[in-house]
């Protein structure tokens, strides 16, 4: 039995001899590092061959290859650059811009889920209808039983559908091609004219928006007037909009202190805006242009001015009949086409019009013998005529009738002066007969009783000839000698009715 190692004992060592030389080697060196290597990794994995390089095959001793991975790692930064600005812009829009046909294209792409390009980036959409495929130039389509023409209804009509989308983009037209809708011809051309109309109608108040007041009256400029009578102190404020027609719109506003002190602001004024266009009420030039007050000044081809005249015209008119003593509005100021005058009402509730409100038959009778007063002091006093002169023209406050809107009142020498003031007679005899006035007077009487001509014709007809007739009489006079006749006053005082 030999002798046993002892566990504890030191291990038996073989030194191996070799030079400085040896160990200076650089060969010697990897040959250690390679062998080290294959103890750790005993199976080594072959590298897929291709055309590109990869990190385990190396060689930078070749240029070319040190080049193509330099310009390899450039397009990598460039996609990841414009994916960054591509996410940036889209955000959340539903529509969506793509950058893909300026990436560049690398086989390492195919490997990366993150590198994937969404069906939306690309230029087909696999969720979108496709549009109806066209005609060719022949018309027809098929052969035999299933040729189609051009003229084909299915095919005119999802033509028609895709069409709608060369419409304005403000005009909605849905995903017509979506649901296979088919647009007959009839439809088509209506759908189109109304695009084309509601295109031109959007620019033409695109266009007029900051120079006409069609909307509530209230344009940049005459919204600059109305703050300056706020700063200015005449106004203490404006509540709001009290009534709209088709020549002007008046606002609700509190009085604030006058400048000078013979002129007295009360505590409630009525804004009248006189609208600056001509649109809804076009034939204001037949009330004006024959007016001597204004006629040196009409010019039919400035509305604003007509406006201006129009607003001046109605300041005038009231200041007669004001001083007259005829219950109308107290005239404050006018700015250009902006008339402030006192409010006819209380508490910002306007008084009622004489068509809204519900008289008695002793408030009735007494507000038709008022009127008829009115009238007559109007023509002989005033020297006007209302010219639109009804119901709706007429306010009840405080136990009595006002009247209002004297912009179109005229002279009765105007050329249309008895046209006008007939008609007035006739609504105002018409309203206070159906309102059950038995002592109210037809329109032929009541106009002999304001004007005083005692025109005598047994029919309607026969009664405006002879209106027609003096009218021509007196123009044809104008004419000639430049002065109007004296055939229109009298000599004595028309008769005034009284309770």
């Amino acid at each position: 039995m030999g002798e046993e190692a002892c566990p504890w004992g030191a291990p038996n060592t073989t030194s191996i001899s070799c030079s400085l030389a040896d160990v200076m080697s650089e060969q010697l060196a990897k040959e250690l590092q390679l062998e080290e290597e294959n103890a750790a990794f005993p199976e080594v994995v072959a590298v897929a061959e291709g055309p590109f390089i990869t990190g385990e095959n190396i060689d930078t001793s070749s240029d070319l290859m040190l080049a193509q991975m330099l310009q390899m790692e450039f397009d990598r930064e460039y996609d990841a650059q414009l994916r960054r600005e591509e996410k940036k812009i889209n955000g959340d829009s539903k529509v969506s811009i793509s950058f893909e046909n300026y990436r560049k294209v690398h086989p390492y792409d195919s490997d990366s889920s993150e590198d994937e390009v969404d069906w939306q980036d690309t230029r087909h959409d696999p969720y979108r209808a496709d549009k109806p495929t066209t005609t060719p130039r022949k018309g027809f389509v098929g052969k035999g039983k299933d040729i189609t023409t051009k003229h084909d209804e299915v095919v005119c009509g999802r033509k028609n559908t895709a069409r709608m989308e060369n419409f304005a983009p403000e005009f909605q037209v849905g995903d017509g091609i979506g649901m296979d809708l088919k647009l007959s011809n009839q439809v088509f051309n209506a759908l189109k004219q109304h695009a084309y109309s509601e295109e031109r109608r959007s620019a033409r108040l695109h266009e007029k928006k900051e120079h006409s007041t069609a909307e509530k009256a209230v344009d940049p400029k005459t919204r600059l007037l109305l703050y300056k009578m706020v700063n200015a102190g005449m106004l203490e404020t404006i509540t709001g909009c009290i009534s709209t027609g088709k020549e002007s719109v008046v606002f609700h506003a509190y009085g604030g202190k006058s400048a000078t002190e013979d002129k007295v602001i009360p505590p409630e004024c009525a804004i009248k805006v006189f609208k600056t266009t001509l649109n809804e009420f076009k034939n204001r030039d037949k009330y004006i242009k024959d007016d001597y007050r204004f006629k040196d000044r009409f010019s039919k081809l400035n509305p604003r001015k007509i406006i201006r005249m129009w607003a001046e015209k109605e300041m005038h008119n009231l200041t007669r009949m004001q001083n007259a003593g005829i219950p109308c509005p107290q005239v404050v100021i006018l700015k250009k086409h902006v008339l402030v005058m006192s409010f006819i009402g209380q508490d910002q509730v306007p008084a009622p019009k004489l068509k809204d409100v519900t008289l008695s038959s002793e408030d009735m009778k007494k507000a038709y013998y008022q009127i008829l007063n009115m009238m007559q002091q109007l023509y002989k006093e005033c020297n006007l005529v209302h010219a639109d002169l009804s119901e709706y023209n007429m306010l009840w406050h405080d136990g009595k009738v006002w009247l209002i809107d004297v912009s179109q009142s005229v002279e009765p020498t105007h050329p249309h002066g008895l046209e006008f003031l007939f008609r007035d007679c006739r609504n105002v005899s018409q309203f206070f007969q159906k309102g059950g006035v038995a002592e109210a007077l037809n329109e032929r009487e009541l106009f002999n009783a304001v004007s005083g001509l005692n025109i005598t014709a047994d029919n309607e007809v026969d009664f405006q000839a002879e209106i027609e007739a003096l009218e021509k009489m007196n123009e044809d006079h104008v004419q000639n000698h430049g002065k109007k006749l004296s055939m229109f006053s009298n000599d004595g005082d028309p008769p005034i009715y009284d309770e």
